[in-house]
């Protein structure tokens, strides 16, 4: 019997409880009401104002304000450097960093209250306030203001998200040392700032701030510029940066990181050994980590792994009957659309309906000038399996709207197989490189073969015909570029 035919009665019982109001766990709730089941989503967020706010990092932040920020950062960047080319004369530009502030607040503000509204509309119950699982799927519930209490629920989905990590020789010291959230707030621009993480994050608010004017250092302990991604695109990607003004220092180790006079003066060692970096501020990037600090009571039988991640299954189930997790705190990229994604997939599993994710299709993008964007395997994850292979590159130099958007770094690249041509990896850097991976996803989430795309028609003059023209290069018949 589907679980929607039992429904729980009760002022604190419900059908479905979600811990954690964040890009996977509002979805999860919001489903499961569509679903026609009784739900509350409980959130402890809380803004450096001490106002309560649902959408957990990603919209009060992270993905939101950060990109708010990018976008404005980049049109002040194009009206100093790129409008002349346009025949646009602009003189006398100032930045009013307070009036930019503004006006990222105002659209987290938006976003976060557009969730309530989106509850009171498919009648699910928001509670502000901490909540812990107890055994035998009760929810102990502490709101911000008033009297703790007890919740009972069917089912329980986890989705408490992730914090940043804090390094111990630079251990975070506000307003000077600082994590990604710390960083989207400067009051000013500061003079000289260090990044240590060359990673998503660390390449996003290097851009914001280098584009306002300050000189900034990324120190990343890695030899290699963003291993994860296909190097032919790191590649590329570095090279941009480099022209951007971004300072990228490669395999180097932060030892030490104090404030003194109102700076900061970080130690670290590089091939070259011991080095001094003094910045006025310094942000820490290094990644993050599960968040299920007093989420678990004694005796759940809810279990962590070695790096502090609730165990689940491919499903999100985590062995205790009723009890899912999604998101940051499971296995997996930290991405808001992989939390989201999961949150819907098990809201319609408690439902009884289908539901499933397939991990090999998620996209990853770094909203940066160039933006960068890819799916499924790199060139070289697919050498490295053995599989015959081949791949096409279309430069965005090719393209005749790029060039009108005076936009023409970087390329697309898609790795096929070459047995059935199946389309293995798609790679992009250049303009509005996160919007045209969703023609490679979708493309890919049908295992469609670069054949597919190369007799798919592609309006002209677009973006999209990188993606395209990519496809044709995989064997060598690229219309508008030549094939190597």
């Amino acid at each position: 019997m589907p679980d929607q035919d039992k429904q729980a009665s009760g002022p604190d019982s419900f059908d479905v409880v979600v811990i954690g109001g964040g890009p996977a766990g509002y979805p999860a709730a919001i489903r499961a009401a569509q679903n026609k089941l009784r739900v509350a989503c409980i959130d402890e967020w809380k803004n450096h104002d001490g106002i309560a706010a649902f959408g957990g990092t990603c919209l009060n932040a992270g993905c939101i304000p950060s990109k708010a920020l990018l976008e404005s950062t980049e049109l002040y960047h194009r009206t100093q450097e790129e409008f002349a080319a346009h025949g646009i004369k602009v003189s006398g530009v100032t930045l009013d960093l307070a009036q930019m502030q503004k006006r990222k607040s105002g659209i987290v503000r938006a976003m976060t209250q557009g969730i309530l509204a989106l509850f009171k509309a498919a009648g699910v119950t928001p509670l502000q306030g901490h909540g812990k699982l107890l055994p035998g799927r009760r929810i102990e519930f502490t709101p911000h203001e008033g009297e703790r209490r007890g919740l009972t629920a069917r089912h329980v989905v986890l989705a408490s998200g992730s914090a940043p990590i804090e390094l111990r020789s630079a251990p975070f010291r506000e307003p000077h040392i600082v994590d990604s959230w710390g960083a989207l707030e400067f009051a000013a621009v500061p003079k000289r700032l260090g990044v240590i993480g060359a990673g998503v994050i660390g390449l996003e608010l290097g851009s914001v701030w280098r584009r306002l004017g300050a000189q900034v250092v990324v120190l990343e302990a890695l030899p290699d510029f963003m291993p994860f991604a296909d190097q032919q695109l790191a590649r590329e990607a570095l090279r941009h940066f480099k022209k951007l003004g971004l300072d990228i220092r490669l395999g180097t180790k932060v030892t030490g990181a104090a404030v003194s006079g109102g700076a900061v003066e970080v130690t670290y060692e590089d091939g070259k050994g011991a080095q001094r970096l003094a910045v006025d501020r310094l942000v820490v990037a290094i990644g993050r980590r599960p968040y299920t600090k007093d989420l678990l009571g004694p005796e759940t039988g809810v279990r962590l792994d070695e790096r502090g991640f609730i165990t689940v299954d491919e499903t999100c189930r985590t062995g205790v009957e009723g009890v899912w997790a999604i998101g940051d705190c499971v296995r997996g990229p930290m991405l808001a659309h992989k939390g989201k994604e999961e949150g819907v997939m098990v809201a319609d599993l408690i439902a009884g309906r289908f539901g499933e994710m397939n991990y090999n299709v998620i996209p990853s993008v770094i909203y940066t000038a160039p933006e960068i964007a890819w799916v499924g395997l790199t060139e070289e994850q697919v050498k490295a399996s053995g599989r015959e292979y081949k791949s096409g590159v279309f430069p965005f130099l090719a393209s005749g709207r790029a060039r009108a958007l005076e936009q023409p770094a970087g390329f697309a690249k898609i790795v096929a197989a070459r047995d059935d041509d199946e389309i293995l990896g798609v790679h992009i850097v250049g303009p509005m490189a996160g919007e045209l991976i969703a023609e490679a996803v979708l493309a890919m989430e049908y295992a469609a073969s670069s054949e597919d795309l190369q007799r798919t028609i592609h309006a002209h003059p677009t973006l999209a015909e990188a993606v395209h023209e990519a496809a044709l290069a995989t064997d060598k018949r690229s219309i508008d570029a030549i094939n190597r």
